[in-house]
């Protein structure tokens, strides 16, 4: 598959997922600012998993536009990539410290989920920062395009089976 193609069925699938987050919104019962601090993060969460990549697809596609495609495309793709979701990243750990561990559900199943995804968005991250120094290349940036959109999918999933918990 080539890039274009790649980054053109990416960005596809993020507006999608965004697209559902608003989904989820219409269908819940009672208001946004009426949700639980725990349901409002994975909202974030799932926003966040789909805009970025979203975002990262649309300025490669622009790049890969210009003719003939500058030869650093993938180092800038990766660097923008950074920028975008490091910022998301470091939101998204504040706001999970300050709900806690019990309010998160970080038992059981969930708590190998969110620390396995951990892992998987910080290895991503650190494949950015190596394809912006070292290696240009287009999997390693898409990689993490992958990594943000599986997080995305899964945090859909799991806010339309998880109850809403009631404000207090």
């Amino acid at each position: 598959m080539e890039p274009g193609e790649a980054l053109s069925t990416a960005s596809q699938l993020g507006m999608a997922l965004a697209g559902f987050a608003s989904v989820v919104v219409v269908f819940r019962s009672g208001a946004l600012h009426e949700w639980a601090p725990i349901d409002k993060l994975r909202l974030r969460l799932l926003l966040g998993n789909s805009v970025v990549p979203l975002l990262a697809c649309l300025v490669a596609m622009l790049l890969l536009s210009v003719k003939p495609p500058p030869p650093w495309i993938w180092r800038a793709c990766s660097g923008f990539s950074i920028a975008l979701a490091v910022p998301v990243g470091i939101s998204t750990v504040k706001d999970m410290r300050a709900i806690g561990p019990a309010e998160l559900g970080m038992t059981g199943t969930w708590r190998f989920f969110l620390t396995g995804m951990g892992i998987l968005a910080a290895g991503a991250t650190l494949l950015q920062v190596y394809n912006v120094v070292v290696l240009n290349a287009f999997w390693a940036f898409f990689a993490t395009i992958v990594v943000q959109l599986v997080a995305g999918i899964l945090q859909f999933v799991r806010l339309i089976l998880l109850p809403l918990r009631q404000t207090t």
